[in-house]
């Protein structure tokens, strides 16, 4: 199995370079919308392009050979996107070019790299950190992307192919759960506190607020100077976001290598959809939306499949409401089982962390799965009170639906 991963360098071209990299950004631009105009929309096979109209943009878009199939491989990718998503293909904009090895070539001993442009092939110097050059390191990448973001800095993004190594075996499972007052805690009783991280978000939000209320009612230096600092502020909060998922993601696959188990998560997904439907103001609405559940379950995915650890969905049903030492099932409406962050079994009489219950519920679930033969997932007590119990049959068959309430 193969892993693709994508390194971000930045380029430091020279003012006469940066004009020939606009140029050619444009033109592969223009030729995508070329190409996407004068074919049949339904056509999403790029040889089946290509034959149409590869001389054509070669000789009317000034392309070399590579970049007029790269522009057809690029337009047929859009489409078949497109129709998956059900929607028409939007116009190219000059943002980015595919390269191929013969489009690009890396040069490590003095970190520049070659890129063909449609005024002539130029040499541009990289900015690499040491994360960069320690992936880059003794490499030779086949693929990349020429880009320009918004701040009109031209980047590199180097796509690097690795082949995985087999998940291994084990009858150890991690388990993971999620949620916006502790971000992640483990079955192994580790885990990230989020009032912190909900108040830095909090005053991103404030900060937002009041330079859109002064930018509306301020003169037009007020406005311009509202401007400068929401583009510097621009992205600060996503970047804080991605670089605490990283840290929880490289803490938890660390922690699987060492105990050479598997991990078990949460799957949220659809979550927004189901808590948007029930009524709750609007800062409660902003902080449970604005968080990337999704984006820290890919961290950990592609980093436990780099390191050969077995990644498991769990539906999150019936995870919270179950303890982990009797398995026993509590409803969610009759006697109260829960009161914030604690839970209280009233089978067993077990006490303690909400979200800890949870993270071993979902390792022993994790823990089935991984075993087929069984671990006989079911309540340990026979005496009837006035909870409901469901027997490990019942239990999948309740799983099976993620709608259901936690």
């Amino acid at each position: 199995m193969k892993q693709v991963l994508t390194i971000v360098v930045k380029l430091q071209p020279t003012p006469e370079q940066v004009t020939k990299l606009e140029a050619t950004l444009q033109a592969f631009a223009d030729a995508c919308n070329y190409v996407n105009e004068q074919t049949n929309p339904k056509l999403t096979n790029k040889i089946a392009i290509q034959s149409l109209t590869y001389q054509t943009i070669k000789s009317q878009f000034n392309l070399v050979a590579n970049m007029a199939v790269r522009v057809c491989a690029r337009v047929a990718a859009n489409r078949k996107t497109a129709k998956q998503k059900d929607k028409p293909v939007k116009g190219f904009v000059p943002s980015s070019m595919d390269c191929d090895k013969d489009l690009f070539r890396l040069r490590e001993h003095d970190w520049t790299v070659s890129i063909a442009t449609v005024l002539g092939r130029e040499r541009v110097e990289l900015k690499p950190g040491n994360y960069q050059k320690g992936k880059l390191k003794g490499r030779k990448p086949t693929s990349a992307q020429l880009c320009q973001h918004r701040d009109g800095q031209f980047y590199l993004h180097i796509q690097l192919k690795d082949t995985l190594p087999d998940p291994q075996d084990t009858d150890q499972v991690i388990g993971v759960d999620l949620g916006r007052r502790d971000i992640a805690v483990t079955s192994e009783n580790e885990k990230w506190d989020g009032k912190h991280i909900q108040s830095v978000r909090d005053r991103f939000s404030q900060t937002r607020a009041s330079l859109q209320k002064k930018a509306s009612k301020g003169t037009r230096t007020t406005r311009r100077r509202c401007r400068e600092v929401g583009k510097r502020l621009s992205g600060r909060e996503r970047r804080y976001q991605q670089w605490l998922n990283h840290n929880i993601s490289k803490s938890v696959v660390k922690r699987a290598v060492e105990l050479s188990a598997s991990i078990a998560i949460e799957d949220l997904t659809g979550i927004r959809e189901r808590t948007n439907e029930k009524p709750r103001n609007k800062t409660e609405r902003r902080r449970s939306n604005s968080w990337a559940f999704y984006q820290l379950r890919m961290f950990i995915e592609y980093k436990a499949a780099s390191a050969g650890v077995q990644v498991i969905p769990i539906s999150p049903a019936y995870t919270s409401q179950m303890c982990h030492k009797c398995l026993h099932i509590h409803p969610v409406k009759g006697k109260s089982y829960r009161s914030g962050k604690s839970f209280k079994c009233g089978h067993c009489g077990w006490h303690g962390d909400a979200d800890f219950n949870g993270a071993n519920n979902i390792a022993l679930v994790g823990l089935s799965i991984n075993q087929p033969g069984g671990t006989k997932l079911s309540c340990k007590l026979s005496r009837t009170i006035e909870y409901v119990q469901l027997s490990l049959f019942d239990f999948f068959r309740a799983t099976e639906n993620p709608d259901r309430e936690r």
